[in-house]
């Protein structure tokens, strides 16, 4: 019986493969033929194993080699925006789990010349892709390369400068362009990212905000953002991580944990030194409330961030705040007050999660009748970023102990 079983077993997964074989043939795929470039394709080796010094270089490289491109253009600047928002710990998942992120107050440790290298390849990549569009309106490479650019401005401009109108104003001129990438060519699957995430997170909004901003014709469904996403994870070839990526995080959001942990641990197999596809499986198994077995899984993303070599950069502050909620929500306090500590006293941890990390470790020791240790680290907090609106509940812990909600 369990022979049988297991032969129809393989008999199924062996016809679904084929199935996905021949849609994959009859539907061709159309991309920029840069993308195919081994040039390219060893640049976003490493850009996915987050050696960001080294995938940037490359994509110099390449810049070089086709001036006035604004897809070379734009690839520099995905590497280069994303290696400030790794700096940044901008790139934990936790800090976007919740809407805490739209309405409190955080704190980023902006670099001016960073962001003025920023804006000027945006710039340069959207006046590029303006002078072949104004040549050939239908130019789909341009059209997609102009929306992806706006799209990592906007990133940019949300996640670090936390300007949300600017910031909506660039998302919407991303999606226009990248649907119209999509009305001249439907299998142009790469630029089904930029509107799938368009039309998720607008239909995501509260209702009272959705209903207002209808008023003028923005709409979104996130039932369609979800298909266009689950295609291009399929079939896209240049964005197919970052779709699977964005996907993993709008199941959380929604708390479909094992689907996520499903999504992010195909991504772990493609890439299983990606610091932070290891990290979010943990961050996952946490959420989903597998306890102790989400700690181990943090210590183990630590103790693989210890050997020499194995990640490329291994922010392991992020693994340790993780550890710190794990362990938090076992009630062990004592060990989660000392993962948080180790959190926020590492080397590079940026402002917005020493305040996270140092406030968590005060109500640990508030909870374990450790008034002195918390107080310090309440202060502590409050010093690494008083603007912030975990300082303003840092401040009022100082006049009440914390005992738990």
């Amino acid at each position: 019986m369990k022979k049988s079983k297991w032969h129809l077993r393989t008999i199924s997964v062996f016809a679904l493969l084929l199935w996905a074989a021949a849609s994959r043939a009859d539907n061709k795929v159309h991309t920029n033929p840069l993308n195919m470039d081994p040039q390219v394709r060893d640049a976003y080796n490493y850009f996915y194993l987050l050696d960001y010094p080294a995938a940037v270089q490359r994509f110099e490289r390449i810049h070089e080699q086709h001036p006035g491109d604004p897809y070379a253009t734009a690839m520099l600047l995905d590497a280069v925006v994303f290696q400030e928002l790794y700096r940044q710990d901008l790139l934990d998942t936790t800090f976007y789990a919740n809407d805490g992120f739209l309405t409190g107050k955080h704190a980023t440790d902006e670099d001016p010349k960073k962001r003025d290298q920023i804006f000027a390849l945006a710039d340069e990549a959207v006046h590029e892709a303006d002078v072949r569009i104004s040549n050939n309106p239908n130019d789909v490479d341009a059209l997609f390369a102009r929306g992806w650019v706006r799209s990592l401005r906007c990133t940019y401009v949300a996640m670090v400068e936390r300007g949300f109108g600017s910031g909506f104003r660039l998302a919407s001129k991303a999606k226009d362009d990248c649907a119209r990438v999509l009305q001249l060519d439907p299998d142009y699957v790469d630029a089904k990212l930029v509107v799938g995430v368009y039309e998720y997170v607008v239909g995501a909004l509260p209702l009272p905000f959705k209903f207002l901003i209808g008023f003028v014709g923005i709409t979104g469904s996130k039932s369609k953002g979800m298909d266009l996403l689950w295609d291009d994870a399929r079939r896209g070839e240049a964005t197919s991580v970052e779709a699977r990526t964005v996907i993993a995080l709008f199941l959380r959001r929604e708390g479909r944990y094992k689907e996520a942990i499903e999504v992010v641990h195909s991504l772990k197999q493609e890439y299983p030194r990606d610091y932070l596809f290891c990290l979010e499986e943990a961050n996952l198994r946490k959420d989903a409330g597998e306890g102790m077995a989400a700690a181990h899984a943090y210590e183990q993303v630590v103790a693989d961030g210890s050997r020499p070599g194995y990640f490329a950069e291994a922010r392991l502050e992020l693994a340790y705040f993780g550890l710190g909620d794990a362990l938090r929500g076992q009630r062990h306090y004592a060990e989660a007050a000392r993962a948080y500590e180790q959190a926020a006293w590492s080397k590079g941890t940026g402002t917005e999660l020493k305040v996270r990390t140092l406030l968590a470790a005060g109500e640990c020791h508030d909870i374990l009748g450790d008034r002195q240790a918390a107080l310090k680290d309440y202060q502590a907090a409050i010093a690494a970023g008083p603007n912030t609106s975990r300082a303003d509940t840092a401040r009022k812990r100082l006049n009440t102990s914390y005992h738990g909600s």
